[in-house]
Protein backbone atom coordinates (compact mmCIF):
# COMPACT_ATOMS: atom_id res chain seq x y z
CA UNK A 1 0.00 0.00 0.00
CA UNK A 2 0.94 3.56 -1.08
CA UNK A 3 2.11 5.96 1.67
CA UNK A 4 2.52 9.42 0.68
CA UNK A 5 5.15 10.48 2.90
CA UNK A 6 8.51 11.58 1.84
CA UNK A 7 10.88 9.02 3.02
CA UNK A 8 13.19 11.96 3.57
CA UNK A 9 15.67 10.58 6.37
CA UNK A 10 15.94 7.27 4.70
CA UNK A 11 19.25 6.56 3.05
CA UNK A 12 18.63 3.42 1.37
CA UNK A 13 15.54 1.68 0.29
CA UNK A 14 13.59 0.30 -2.90
CA UNK A 15 14.14 1.92 -6.09
CA UNK A 16 12.29 2.25 -9.69
CA UNK A 17 14.29 2.60 -12.27
CA UNK A 18 12.97 5.24 -14.95
CA UNK A 19 14.06 6.61 -18.49
CA UNK A 20 12.47 8.35 -20.91
CA UNK A 21 8.85 7.06 -19.50
CA UNK A 22 10.38 3.68 -19.32
CA UNK A 23 10.67 1.71 -16.09
CA UNK A 24 13.46 -0.96 -15.31
CA UNK A 25 11.69 -4.30 -14.17
CA UNK A 26 12.86 -5.78 -10.99
CA UNK A 27 14.11 -9.13 -10.75
CA UNK A 28 10.70 -10.48 -9.84
CA UNK A 29 9.09 -8.63 -12.90
CA UNK A 30 7.75 -5.67 -10.58
CA UNK A 31 8.95 -1.76 -10.84
CA UNK A 32 10.42 -1.91 -7.69
CA UNK A 33 14.08 -2.98 -7.30
CA UNK A 34 15.23 -4.55 -4.42
CA UNK A 35 16.68 -2.74 -1.35
CA UNK A 36 19.76 -0.86 -2.07
CA UNK A 37 21.95 1.87 -0.45
CA UNK A 38 20.39 5.45 -1.85
CA UNK A 39 22.68 7.88 -4.00
CA UNK A 40 22.31 11.65 -3.50
CA UNK A 41 21.16 11.85 -7.02
CA UNK A 42 17.63 9.92 -5.76
CA UNK A 43 14.55 11.39 -5.30
CA UNK A 44 12.52 10.05 -2.29
CA UNK A 45 8.99 8.97 -3.48
CA UNK A 46 7.02 7.58 -1.23
CA UNK A 47 6.52 4.41 1.40
CA UNK A 48 5.54 0.79 -0.23
CA UNK A 49 4.37 -1.33 1.78
CA UNK A 50 6.01 0.64 4.64
CA UNK A 51 8.92 0.58 2.88
CA UNK A 52 11.10 3.66 1.93
CA UNK A 53 11.03 3.92 -2.11
CA UNK A 54 13.40 6.57 -4.05
CA UNK A 55 13.17 7.40 -7.69
CA UNK A 56 16.38 6.75 -10.32
CA UNK A 57 15.93 8.99 -13.54
CA UNK A 58 18.34 7.53 -15.69
CA UNK A 59 19.37 9.10 -19.20
CA UNK A 60 18.22 6.43 -21.23
CA UNK A 61 15.97 2.96 -20.73
CA UNK A 62 17.74 -0.69 -20.94
CA UNK A 63 16.61 -2.64 -23.32
CA UNK A 64 12.87 -4.56 -22.83
CA UNK A 65 12.17 -1.66 -20.18
CA UNK A 66 8.43 -1.56 -20.42
CA UNK A 67 6.39 1.56 -20.98
CA UNK A 68 4.13 3.23 -18.40
CA UNK A 69 1.32 1.71 -20.49
CA UNK A 70 2.41 -1.53 -20.83
CA UNK A 71 3.35 -1.19 -17.06
CA UNK A 72 -0.62 -0.89 -16.64
CA UNK A 73 -1.87 -4.18 -18.67
CA UNK A 74 1.22 -6.06 -16.12
CA UNK A 75 0.28 -4.85 -12.99
CA UNK A 76 -2.56 -5.28 -10.35
CA UNK A 77 -4.75 -2.29 -9.72
CA UNK A 78 -3.17 -2.13 -6.46
CA UNK A 79 -0.12 -0.43 -7.84
CA UNK A 80 -1.57 2.11 -10.11
CA UNK A 81 -0.71 4.93 -7.74
CA UNK A 82 2.96 3.85 -6.96
CA UNK A 83 3.40 3.62 -11.18
CA UNK A 84 1.84 7.14 -11.25
CA UNK A 85 3.40 8.79 -8.80
CA UNK A 86 6.67 7.55 -10.63
CA UNK A 87 5.87 8.59 -13.87
CA UNK A 88 4.85 12.04 -13.47
CA UNK A 89 7.35 13.20 -10.83
CA UNK A 90 10.22 11.60 -13.11
CA UNK A 91 8.72 13.76 -16.38
CA UNK A 92 8.85 16.91 -13.83
CA UNK A 93 12.23 15.88 -12.88
CA UNK A 94 13.61 15.79 -16.11
CA UNK A 95 11.56 18.58 -17.77
CA UNK A 96 12.58 21.69 -14.69
CA UNK A 97 16.06 21.28 -14.27
CA UNK A 98 16.27 25.19 -15.22
CA UNK A 99 14.79 27.97 -13.69
CA UNK A 100 11.50 28.92 -15.81
CA UNK A 101 11.40 32.25 -15.28
CA UNK A 102 15.47 33.44 -15.16
CA UNK A 103 17.01 29.76 -16.71
CA UNK A 104 19.17 29.44 -13.91
CA UNK A 105 19.89 25.46 -12.97
CA UNK A 106 17.03 24.90 -10.47
CA UNK A 107 17.69 22.72 -7.24
CA UNK A 108 15.78 19.69 -5.97
CA UNK A 109 14.66 19.97 -2.38
CA UNK A 110 14.14 16.44 -0.94
CA UNK A 111 11.47 17.80 2.09
CA UNK A 112 8.74 18.06 -0.54
CA UNK A 113 8.53 18.15 -4.42
CA UNK A 114 9.72 21.16 -5.27
CA UNK A 115 12.52 22.54 -7.59
CA UNK A 116 13.94 25.60 -6.10
CA UNK A 117 15.92 28.69 -7.74
CA UNK A 118 18.66 30.22 -5.92
CA UNK A 119 19.06 32.97 -8.79
CA UNK A 120 15.70 34.78 -8.38
CA UNK A 121 13.73 32.70 -5.64
CA UNK A 122 11.36 31.27 -8.16
CA UNK A 123 10.17 27.82 -6.80
CA UNK A 124 7.81 25.06 -9.09
CA UNK A 125 6.14 21.90 -8.06
CA UNK A 126 4.53 19.17 -10.13
CA UNK A 127 2.36 20.01 -12.58
CA UNK A 128 -0.65 18.52 -12.66
CA UNK A 129 -3.14 19.74 -15.64
CA UNK A 130 -7.03 18.77 -14.82
CA UNK A 131 -9.03 17.17 -17.60
CA UNK A 132 -12.46 16.19 -18.02
CA UNK A 133 -13.89 12.74 -19.06
CA UNK A 134 -17.28 12.03 -19.91
CA UNK A 135 -19.22 9.27 -20.70
CA UNK A 136 -22.45 10.79 -22.96
CA UNK A 137 -25.82 9.02 -22.63
CA UNK A 138 -29.14 9.32 -24.05
CA UNK A 139 -31.27 6.73 -22.71
CA UNK A 140 -29.44 3.11 -22.60
CA UNK A 141 -27.37 4.02 -25.70
CA UNK A 142 -23.67 5.03 -25.47
CA UNK A 143 -22.03 8.24 -27.43
CA UNK A 144 -18.29 7.03 -28.26
CA UNK A 145 -16.11 8.52 -30.72
CA UNK A 146 -12.62 7.60 -32.04
CA UNK A 147 -9.73 10.36 -31.67
CA UNK A 148 -7.08 9.77 -35.19
CA UNK A 149 -4.48 8.59 -32.45
CA UNK A 150 -6.49 5.43 -31.35
CA UNK A 151 -5.53 1.83 -32.00
CA UNK A 152 -7.78 0.79 -35.12
CA UNK A 153 -11.83 0.21 -34.10
CA UNK A 154 -11.07 1.48 -30.61
CA UNK A 155 -14.00 4.03 -29.35
CA UNK A 156 -14.33 5.78 -25.93
CA UNK A 157 -15.84 8.63 -23.92
CA UNK A 158 -14.88 12.31 -24.64
CA UNK A 159 -12.51 13.99 -22.84
CA UNK A 160 -10.43 17.48 -22.98
CA UNK A 161 -8.51 19.74 -20.75
CA UNK A 162 -10.33 22.16 -18.41
CA UNK A 163 -9.26 25.66 -19.23
CA UNK A 164 -7.91 28.45 -17.04
CA UNK A 165 -10.98 30.12 -16.12
CA UNK A 166 -13.10 26.94 -16.57
CA UNK A 167 -15.25 25.31 -13.94
CA UNK A 168 -15.01 21.35 -14.57
CA UNK A 169 -18.66 21.44 -15.31
CA UNK A 170 -18.54 24.31 -17.89
CA UNK A 171 -15.18 22.26 -19.88
CA UNK A 172 -17.82 19.23 -19.61
CA UNK A 173 -20.20 21.06 -21.60
CA UNK A 174 -17.92 23.11 -23.81
CA UNK A 175 -16.04 19.69 -25.14
CA UNK A 176 -18.42 17.77 -25.87
CA UNK A 177 -20.39 20.99 -27.78
CA UNK A 178 -16.82 21.58 -29.78
CA UNK A 179 -16.50 17.80 -30.37
CA UNK A 180 -19.50 16.45 -30.80
CA UNK A 181 -22.07 19.51 -31.34
CA UNK A 182 -24.07 17.91 -28.71
CA UNK A 183 -25.83 19.98 -25.83
CA UNK A 184 -26.25 18.30 -22.81
CA UNK A 185 -28.70 18.23 -19.63
CA UNK A 186 -27.97 16.73 -16.02
CA UNK A 187 -24.34 16.46 -15.23
CA UNK A 188 -23.13 13.63 -12.55
CA UNK A 189 -20.02 13.92 -11.19
CA UNK A 190 -18.56 10.05 -11.26
CA UNK A 191 -14.61 10.14 -9.96
CA UNK A 192 -11.21 10.85 -10.73
CA UNK A 193 -7.82 9.23 -11.99
CA UNK A 194 -4.56 10.50 -11.87
CA UNK A 195 -3.40 10.05 -15.58
CA UNK A 196 0.54 9.96 -16.12
CA UNK A 197 0.76 10.50 -19.80
CA UNK A 198 2.30 12.98 -18.93
CA UNK A 199 1.10 14.64 -15.85
CA UNK A 200 -3.09 14.64 -16.19
CA UNK A 201 -5.80 14.31 -13.59
CA UNK A 202 -8.79 12.77 -15.20
CA UNK A 203 -12.61 13.86 -14.08
CA UNK A 204 -14.99 11.60 -14.57
CA UNK A 205 -18.24 12.40 -15.69
CA UNK A 206 -21.93 11.04 -17.31
CA UNK A 207 -23.44 13.91 -18.91
CA UNK A 208 -27.63 13.34 -20.40
CA UNK A 209 -27.60 14.03 -24.18
CA UNK A 210 -30.68 16.64 -25.28
CA UNK A 211 -30.95 14.55 -28.69
CA UNK A 212 -28.91 12.26 -30.83
CA UNK A 213 -28.09 14.30 -33.17
CA UNK A 214 -24.18 14.48 -33.39
CA UNK A 215 -21.87 16.97 -35.85
CA UNK A 216 -18.10 15.48 -34.95
CA UNK A 217 -15.26 18.21 -35.51
CA UNK A 218 -13.52 16.39 -37.94
CA UNK A 219 -10.43 16.98 -36.31
CA UNK A 220 -9.62 15.99 -32.39
CA UNK A 221 -12.54 13.24 -33.17
CA UNK A 222 -12.75 11.46 -36.62
CA UNK A 223 -15.95 9.51 -35.67
CA UNK A 224 -18.67 9.36 -33.28
CA UNK A 225 -21.41 6.84 -33.26
CA UNK A 226 -24.60 5.87 -30.24
CA UNK A 227 -23.73 2.51 -29.27
CA UNK A 228 -26.13 0.23 -27.82
CA UNK A 229 -25.30 -2.05 -24.56
CA UNK A 230 -25.51 -4.61 -26.73
CA UNK A 231 -23.27 -4.46 -29.73
CA UNK A 232 -20.38 -2.12 -28.71
CA UNK A 233 -17.33 -1.49 -30.45
CA UNK A 234 -13.67 -1.78 -29.35
CA UNK A 235 -13.57 -0.37 -25.94
CA UNK A 236 -10.93 1.47 -24.05
CA UNK A 237 -8.41 -0.56 -21.63
CA UNK A 238 -9.79 -1.60 -18.29
CA UNK A 239 -7.09 0.08 -16.35
CA UNK A 240 -8.66 3.48 -17.67
CA UNK A 241 -11.10 5.56 -15.76
CA UNK A 242 -12.86 5.53 -19.20
CA UNK A 243 -13.64 1.76 -19.19
CA UNK A 244 -14.87 2.76 -15.61
CA UNK A 245 -17.47 4.96 -17.30
CA UNK A 246 -18.68 2.79 -19.38
CA UNK A 247 -18.88 -0.24 -17.06
CA UNK A 248 -20.66 1.36 -14.67
CA UNK A 249 -23.32 2.62 -16.93
CA UNK A 250 -23.44 -0.50 -18.76
CA UNK A 251 -24.14 -2.01 -15.07
CA UNK A 252 -26.63 0.67 -14.27
CA UNK A 253 -28.39 -0.34 -17.26
CA UNK A 254 -28.52 -4.23 -16.74
CA UNK A 255 -30.15 -3.62 -13.18
CA UNK A 256 -32.73 -1.45 -14.53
Amino acid sequence: MLRRELPVEAEAGRVIRLAQGRIAPGPDGDLLQPVVTWTPAMQPLCYWDDVPVALSVEEAPGEGWPDGREWLTRLPESRFALLSTALQVGAWLRNHRFCGRCGTPAERLDAEFAMHCRGCGHRNYPRISPCIITLVTHGDALLLARSPRFPPGRYSTLAGFIEPGESAEEAVRREIFEEVGLPVGRIRYYRSQAWPFPHSLMLGFFAEAASRRIRIDGEEIVDAAWFSPRQLPQLPPPYSISRALIETHLGEVAAR
